[in-house]
């Protein structure tokens, strides 16, 4: 391939990978906005009413490090084209549910479709921008994601509002449609670095088992069935290690772990760091409806405040990661999050929206200066061979804390609330909930700026 039409390609892979960026993340902050809407359709309660959210998640969690490898086997490309047509699929299924049932299933399979785009956009982006130039190109991509995070709550709301919450899915149909428009006739040439290498099918099974069984254990904690099955899930995920490093060609090289610092760090940061974010929107986005009486679109417009911020300063902080070591920057944006997180914890029914305002800002920032320089520094730390393995292994850890932060939501929810539909003689107690989430993230984040000075130099 000459220069030109290797230009060309980037261009059109960055183009793809952007789109997809804002494509996933789009969906499920505007479906969080739309949830209060959909729990009265429904006659949903709380708990079940946050599997909407929940059920998406554990499914691309779990299928996201195999479709890793099989897109490192297969072609990265080609795992990539099948996952947005899943992913348009299921939203087409998600707009005509007639049951909540219904709803979570196909937010199930809309998981699996998303499993397929995240185990492969970054890696394709990786594949194709030399080393130099990768910091700026994540930076771009980062930033798709905090813009599909941004227009989610705001369009969500407006459509909400005035078409309906179905509408939000018939949104995500026809951006899926136009990327796999994009990905069909512009994006020539294929990536498929480990080709010939066998699939490990026990593995997958034993990964994908391990992480259904402990979250939906966490979602039916303080009750003994919970805990049982959070104990299935830890046995099962000790057996998937046990069985990784004797596999012949693991789904999940343990050596990428236990041999190389930077991207065990790099990894554990990124955990902790979505971990401690994720549930901020959803729990706002339920403290603006229920207790400030906000209606959708104007709850929406207020959540739109982070991410602003995120997708402004996103390219900023990846290109800088390309010259200041990237544990450095991402250290610091570790930190700001940590001290956001701790003034949320302060919210009360006559809290000031300007505050609330104030402090996505200053979340925003933070997680602006972590989230690119952290991707730059993984990314950066491998070889060829192993970037979707890589990519799909970072994109477990974000889904795996996004995961993680909604069953400590659940959690939460169950023991101070119960299994009952919001209504205002919960308010009280819908308040101490989120200000118990808002401590607990805190002092996680602030355990996650020790993991991530600790991942070494990138350079």
């Amino acid at each position: 391939m000459n220069n030109e039409n290797d230009a060309v390609n980037k261009r059109i892979a960055l183009l793809v990978a952007t789109l997809a960026s804002f494509l996933t993340p789009f969906m499920s902050s505007s479906v969080n906005i739309a949830l209060p809407s959909i729990g009265k359709e429904f006659s949903m309660d709380a708990v079940l009413l946050s599997w909407v959210a929940t059920s998406y998640l554990l499914s691309a969690a779990m299928f996201l490090v195999p479709f890793g490898k099989i897109a490192d086997i297969k072609g990265r490309k080609k795992v990539f084209l099948y996952g947005i047509l899943i992913y348009t699929l299921s939203s087409f299924l998600c707009a005509v549910s007639t049951s909540a049932i219904m709803l979570i299933s196909s937010r199930i399979l809309q998981g699996i479709g998303s499993a397929m785009i995240f185990g492969t956009s970054v890696a394709i982006l990786t594949s194709a921008f030399p080393s130099g130039e990768r910091g700026k190109a994540f930076g771009i991509n980062v930033a798709a994601v905090y813009l599909g995070l941004t227009f989610g709550p705001f369009l969500g709301g407006l459509l909400t509002q005035y078409f309906g919450w179905r509408s939000i899915f018939i949104v995500n149909v026809f951006l899926g449609l136009i990327t796999v428009i994009f990905v069909f006739w512009k994006l020539k040439g294929e990536w498929a670095e480990a080709e010939g290498e066998k699939f490990d099918f026990i593995g997958s099974i034993i990964y994908s088992l391990s992480l259904a069984a402990i979250m939906y254990g966490f979602s039916l904690i303080p009750a003994m069935p919970g805990l049982l099955m959070m104990l299935v899930g830890i046995f099962l995920l000790l057996l998937f290690l046990g069985w990784e490093i004797k596999a012949e060609s693991p789904v999940l090289d343990i050596n990428l772990f236990r041999k190389n610092i930077t991207f065990a760090f790099s990894n554990l940061a990124a955990l902790i760091n979505y971990s401690a974010t994720f549930a901020v929107t959803f729990l706002l986005s339920l403290y603006l409806q229920y207790i400030k009486a906000l209606s959708p679109q104007n709850a929406g417009l207020i959540l739109t405040a982070q991410p602003i911020m995120m997708a402004i300063f996103s390219p900023f902080a990846g290109r800088l990661s390309d010259r200041v070591e990237p544990r450095i920057i991402a250290s610091a944006g570790m930190a700001l999050t940590a001290i956001s997180l701790s003034l949320l914890a302060f919210l009360n029914e006559k809290t000031a929206l300007e505050f609330i305002v104030a402090t996505l800002i200053f979340l925003g920032f933070g997680l602006a200066f972590f989230s690119s320089p952290n991707t730059n520094a993984v990314m950066s730390s491998v070889e060829r061979r192993f970037y979707g393995i890589a990519s799909a292994t970072l994109a477990t850890m974000r889904l795996t804390g996004r995961m993680i932060s909604m069953g400590i939501a659940m959690l939460i929810f169950a023991i101070y609330i119960g299994k009952t539909q919001i209504t205002p003689q919960h308010y009280p107690l819908l308040l101490t909930s989120m200000k118990t989430a808002f401590i607990i993230f805190a002092i996680l984040c602030f355990g996650g700026i020790f993991a991530s000075l600790a991942r070494g130099k990138v350079r």
